[in-house]
């Protein structure tokens, strides 16, 4: 234990008197929050939605036949009552709810006026804002042609309500996804330099030939980085509530916590990258690269997976981000507990296994 402490003690001294290195860990995540948080604002189809139906007469089912029919709506179901739709949104069933009151068709005929209440998930406003406009466009639209054959005008008004970001603020949507960007790359990249630069420089011979065994190897490289990025996250959640205004509604210590096993499997990948590669420049770029593009594309920060091929939607199954993402989001923003986060925490853990199995049946205990 005490040769690991001094390997531990030994890494942390290197990574903190390289300038560089401090730069990408701190200097990267403070402009990429406030770039994303502030810059930032970004078609959606086949959005899943339910329908509660009080009414059930002719004009609710006409609306209810032109929203499935659209192709930015899929009906997912038809609830009997509200009860149902705060469960549908807290398990991410849904992206909105329609709920036509009791004598919806009546109203319009004897008070030519009548509503409707449109209920959208608004901890993505951009999408939140689009699909009301979506929907308040088919409602304008049928109200058009009842107009047009009846000699009084009808009035049809949607009664909006957002949750979980009343106010659309881009920041709700954009700073859980600039921290799984933010910790994806600063961990696999850092750690991927970190066994390779030993090849390089000749030390790896010291490694290998000193009483610590791979695994130890592996846990002194990594366990300097985590307790930075712990830092760096740290300082991403003093960001979003001191300067964007972004509250963490849920437990902040089960998101330090997913935070955590975020972070342990972005050192992971990156330390297999490391084992696998032979010089830094091409482990920084496998890890830049290769972790970059999926991150902003498959994670659903940027663009919906649900409006991928469907192929698209597997491959994102594998970007770690993906996951992360999704439980940043439940937990700060809908104020979300384990429970509805538990499968992606499983996903999150198989994949740290796999990775961190993966790199000790790689390393090799000779350099020949």
């Amino acid at each position: 234990m005490k040769q690991l402490i001094t390997f531990i003690k030994k890494e942390a001294t290197h990574v903190l008197r390289d300038r560089r290195t401090l730069f990408i860990l701190f200097g990267m995540p403070l402009v990429q929050v406030l770039i994303f948080g502030f810059a930032l604002t970004n078609e959606i189809s086949n959005t899943r939605l339910i329908v509660v139906d009080h009414a059930h007469d002719a004009a609710s089912q006409q609306l209810i036949t032109r929203i499935a029919a659209s192709r930015y709506f899929d009906i997912e179901a038809q609830a009997a009552d509200e009860a149902h739709i705060e469960a549908a949104f807290r398990a991410g069933k849904i992206r909105m709810a329609v709920v036509f009151p009791a004598g919806f068709h009546r109203q319009l005929l004897q008070q030519h006026h009548a509503q409707v209440q449109v209920i959208a998930d608004a901890s993505d406003p951009n999408t939140a804002s689009l699909l009301t406009t979506y929907l308040s466009a088919i409602i304008r639209d049928y109200q058009s042609e009842l107009n047009a054959a009846s000699p009084l005008p009808y009035s049809i008004v949607p009664v909006t309500r957002m949750l979980y970001n009343p106010q659309l603020k881009a920041a709700h949507n954009f700073v859980p996804g600039v921290m799984a960007l933010v910790l994806m790359l600063v961990c696999v990249m850092m750690t991927a330099v970190s066994i390779v630069r030993e090849k390089e420089t000749g030390t790896m011979e010291v490694l290998l030939v000193s009483p610590l065994r791979p695994v130890w190897i592996i846990l002194a490289k990594a366990i300097p980085y985590l307790a930075l990025s712990l830092l760096n996250l740290a300082t991403i959640l003093l960001l979003s509530v001191l300067v964007l205004d972004l509250p963490v509604r849920g437990s902040l210590l089960l998101l330090f916590a997913e935070s955590t096993l975020f972070i342990i499997t972005c050192l992971t990948f990156g330390i297999f990258i490391s084992i696998k590669t032979s010089t830094q420049q091409v482990a920084m770029l496998i890890s830049l690269m290769g972790m970059l593009l999926p991150t902003l594309l498959f994670s659903g920060f940027m663009f919906p997976v649900e409006n991928m091929p469907v192929p698209l939607q597997v491959i994102s199954n594998i970007v770690p981000a993906k996951w992360f993402y999704s439980i940043a989001k439940s937990i700060m923003i809908k104020g979300l507990g384990f429970g509805a986060v538990w499968k992606e925490t499983c996903v999150l853990a198989g994949i740290t296994l796999f990775f961190f199995i993966m790199s000790l049946k790689s390393f090799k205990i000779r350099l020949a």
